[in-house]
């Protein structure tokens, strides 16, 4: 139900100059409380919902599909003028788009109604970004989300300046633990009968003031067919390659740089979301753990045998998060 907001604009600037001074009032403003077409807000305007105002600053940025900074509209960050804080402003955007693992179709499509269901679930729960939702005047789902001050995961991966061996002897274990615990936190989701519908590498962000990591961005749902979790449990897989791999081992790069490295793949090693990837990277890494590289293996090309739950790829995380420290104990 929408909440009636008697903020005149001249509430709203004295709210701005309590916490941005006299000279930050802007001399006009639009005050907004239907975010139907979110192409319209404009920097400095007011966004009304509820009984609360939030001053808009910029839209959010995402790099994806290798194509970085891409700007997300319907992603705002804004300034709570109640309490001062850095909010985002979620939206709706009703995107639909088709992806394609081995050959399959997967109807993907954003749900602000599931976000605010998962944002419920969750808001006691430090593995995942929390918020808030209302409707705006014209009923239009809107989650209002806490700013994480921080960086996703592959940003801190590619701050690693060592080699890979001793990036996988001396760090990787912890990045190991890491995993595994935002796993865990996949499963409660799916236990609850939800899913995250968007699992990649940069939705896992790591939140500086709380010193761990955390799952961002739930709007996302799929259609799925026999199996509910399929899809999040191949981008669990496509993550936990990146991670042994300190990064894409990309076939191209192979070819051109380590021949010799290329030479030793068959079909059947690539990862089956993205053939120009390599997920049997224990041909690349001879080092690794057999046991960690057969998980890798459930997401190749020439996999025999898939993950239906969360719990059985947990089952196997256990056992090699076992052998990958008694590997590195052994190390000099």
């Amino acid at each position: 139900m929408t909440v009636a907001n008697t903020l005149s604009a001249s509430d709203i600037a004295d709210l701005i100059q309590v916490y941005a001074g006299p000279a930050a009032v802007p001399k006009n403003f639009r005050i907004i409380s239907d975010t139907s077409d979110f192409f319209k807000l404009e920097y400095n305007d007011v966004v009304l919902l509820g009984d609360n105002a939030y001053w808009v600053k910029r839209y959010e940025k995402e790099g994806r599909f290798g194509i970085d900074d891409q700007p997300k509209y319907w992603v705002r960050r804004a300034i709570d003028l109640k309490t001062g804080e850095t909010k985002i402003l979620k939206l709706v955007f009703h995107e639909e788009f088709i992806t394609r693992i081995a050959g399959l179709e997967i109807k993907c499509f954003r749900s602000p109604r599931k976000e605010a269901r998962i944002l419920d679930l969750v808001a006691q729960d430090d593995r995942f970004m929390h918020g808030t939702w209302t409707r705006d005047e014209a009923g239009n789902n809107v989650r209002i989300l806490e700013f994480i001050y921080g960086r996703s995961i592959d940003r801190v991966i590619e701050d690693d300046d060592g080699d890979h061996y001793e990036y996988f002897h001396q760090r990787f274990p912890q990045i190991l633990a890491h995993y595994i615990e935002m796993v865990q936190a996949i499963k409660f989701l799916h236990d609850h009968g939800e899913k995250h519908g968007d699992i990649r590498r940069d939705h896992i962000f790591w939140d500086r003031e709380r010193e761990r990591y955390r799952w961002i961005d739930f709007d996302y749902n799929y259609l799925h067919g026999e199996s509910m979790f399929a899809f999040d449990l191949q981008g669990l897989g496509n993550i936990i390659i990146y991670l042994v791999g300190r990064g894409d081992i990309l076939v191209p790069d192979l070819y051109h740089n380590q021949r010799e490295l290329f030479d030793r793949l068959w079909g059947e090693d690539l990862n089956i979301s993205y053939k120009n990837r390599v997920a049997n990277l224990k041909k690349i890494f001879p080092y690794i753990p057999e046991s960690l590289n057969l998980i890798l293996l459930h997401f190749s090309y020439g996999a025999k045998v898939f993950y239906e739950t969360t719990g059985q790829m947990l089952d196997d995380l256990a056992e090699a998060q076992a052998e990958v420290a008694a590997q590195t104990e052994r190390q000099p």
